[in-house]
């Protein structure tokens, strides 16, 4: 079986789906043929031993990409392509380049249909979906959600192609230590510095909460100045700072620094940093704006609608948490990370869909 994912960049600052990318990719590499085609960056991840195609994706010379597309696919003849993300013309064009080709295509939205991003830039998207991504996904063979909520936000936009529910995964293997120390009186945030992730919300009720013998450290890189007003907005909370981004094992040890990872966001399909922060042993708080009703059911953690007060109403919680549970959590955490959200029991899943794909289309013909 030989597969090729397509995502519009696997840069750094990406975000969430590259290290999605990055783990998937040294999962499926030892099982299927797999490779990656993607747009050229500035500072791309490394991942060993698997092929990426680098191209120039300039809308300006669309006509010259699209033929360059269809040469990669036809000299590469994949059984699968699978979209990564949506909205990106390249993406558009690349599934339409496999598709004239006669190669099934998957996609996954990664919670670009989630109604808080349709409501951004709602025109531009209206836009989009008028004239290229409504007909895309439609012709899509099968659709990847990351979770039931994902997959019901989809059937409620009236897609009705076939759609699979497998959540993205991490490596537990990463992780070299888990947490032992807690007691720090730290909560820390870890994602993109980004509107959609709630961080006003959060210094507003940090503000209002009794947190002087707890700090709050904000990890992470975005727009210089939208950074820049969110260090004005809590400049006289001299128990807040901006650390800048963190990567590697720094990523890890900043995890564990914490008794309690947060993030309060308006909407993901996954939330990574969620399952990364578990899987060290920490406790997270977050929003039901991701699917992590798993905090509450397996005990590790807490999710909460989003508002200033339900945000002061858990850092509350957390202060008033005692050394011996915050622990209790968060060996349940890693437990929970371990059996359901380890990336070799997701690329299994992924790889099994990859097969009832392939066995529909030799029963079709």
């Amino acid at each position: 079986m030989k597969v090729i994912h397509y995502i519009a960049s696997i840069d750094k600052s990406a975000g969430g789906t590259t290290e999605y990318m990055r783990l998937l990719s040294n999962a499926l590499k030892e099982k299927i043929s797999f490779s990656i085609a993607t747009g050229i960056s500035k500072d791309p991840i490394k991942i060993d031993g698997v092929s990426i195609k680098f191209f120039n994706t300039s809308i300006f010379r669309w006509f010259s990409l699209s033929k360059e597309f269809k040469i990669y696919l036809k000299n590469e003849n994949p059984d699968i392509v699978h979209i990564n993300g949506i909205w990106s013309p390249q993406n558009w064009g690349f599934q339409k380049a496999a598709q004239q080709l006669g190669i099934k295509v998957i996609i996954s939205p990664h919670g670009m249909l989630e109604p808080w991003i349709l409501a951004n830039n709602s025109l531009k998207k209206k836009l989009a979906l008028f004239l290229y991504q409504e007909k895309a996904i439609k012709r899509a063979i099968y659709l990847h959600a990351t979770a039931p909520m994902e997959a019901k936000t989809i059937r409620d936009l009236g897609f009705k192609n076939s759609v699979s529910t497998i959540p993205n995964g991490i490596n537990c293997n990463d992780v070299k230590l888990i947490k032992g120390d807690y007691g720090n009186q730290k909560i820390v945030f870890l994602s993109r510095i980004h509107r959609k992730k709630g961080i006003e919300i959060l210094l507003d009720a940090w503000r209002n909460c009794d947190t002087k013998n707890w700090k709050l450290e904000i990890a992470g890189n975005g727009d210089e100045e939208y950074v820049a007003t969110l260090k004005l907005r809590c400049a006289e909370l001299k128990n807040v700072q901006f650390i800048g981004v963190k990567y590697g094992e720094d990523k890890w040890n900043f995890l564990r620094s914490a008794d309690v990872m947060i993030l309060p966001t308006h909407s993901e399909n996954f939330g990574i940093v969620v399952a990364e922060s578990l899987a060290v042993g920490v406790p997270v708080v977050t929003t039901q704006g991701t699917p992590w009703q798993d905090l509450e059911k397996h005990q590790c953690g807490w999710w909460i609608e989003l508002s200033v007060l339900n945000l002061e109403k858990a850092i509350a919680e957390v202060i008033n948490t005692s050394i011996e549970e915050l622990k209790n959590m968060g060996m349940k955490g890693r437990k929970l990370v371990e059996e359901k959200y380890e990336i070799q029991v997701v690329s299994k899943k992924i790889i099994d869909l990859y097969h009832t794909i392939l066995t529909e289309n030799l029963k079709n013909n």
